[in-house]
């Protein structure tokens, strides 16, 4: 199963330093049952991008818990064995729970597919959607006019081999 781990660049470095993503039980983002009912579509790639993008906006919420972090979303795609994640049933359509599951234990980054992480042109961007998403989640409609601006972005592949290049942006 393909899950995406959301991260900031300190988190990516942290994971690097370990060779581990999360400690056990961690947050992720998935298909899930839940987020194919609220697409509404059977074309995997799109709700793997819907689940990607799930990722994104925690990424969001970690960085506007850690101002001193890079100001740029990172997802992590990691391949996880079937069973390793799970979903909350009881959370599956809350709106902030879309495609969330819980992770059962540490997982190698070695088993990491790619790195998604924002260019450098989102910074600015990024930074501001941080900076207003706890007015937004107060119901704040020029907040969240901000916080989605940083979707606007796409988020940029990499490979694993670039991820030491990418952990001396943090």
């Amino acid at each position: 199963m393909r899950v995406y781990v959301p991260l900031t660049l300190p988190g990516l470095a942290e994971a690097h330093k370990t060779g581990e993503l999360g400690s056990g039980p961690f947050v992720a983002y998935a298909v899930t049952p839940a987020l194919r009912e609220w697409y509404l579509s059977d074309d995997i790639e799109e709700l793997e991008y819907a689940a990607l993008s799930r990722a994104a906006q925690a990424s969001l919420r970690l960085l506007a818990a850690d101002p001193g972090a890079a100001r740029r979303r990172v997802v992590v795609a990691v391949d996880v064995p079937d069973g390793a994640a799970t979903a909350d049933p009881d959370r599956g359509l809350d709106p902030a729970a879309l495609g969330e599951v819980t992770v059962a234990g540490t997982v190698a980054l070695a088993k990491a597919a790619a790195v998604h992480v924002d260019a450098d042109d989102a910074e600015a961007d990024v930074a501001a959607a941080a900076q207003a998403l706890e007015a937004a989640d107060g119901g704040d409609d020029d907040a969240q006019f901000v916080v989605d601006g940083a979707d606007d972005h796409e988020l940029l592949w990499y490979a694993t081999q670039e991820i030491p290049n990418l952990v001396d942006l943090a």
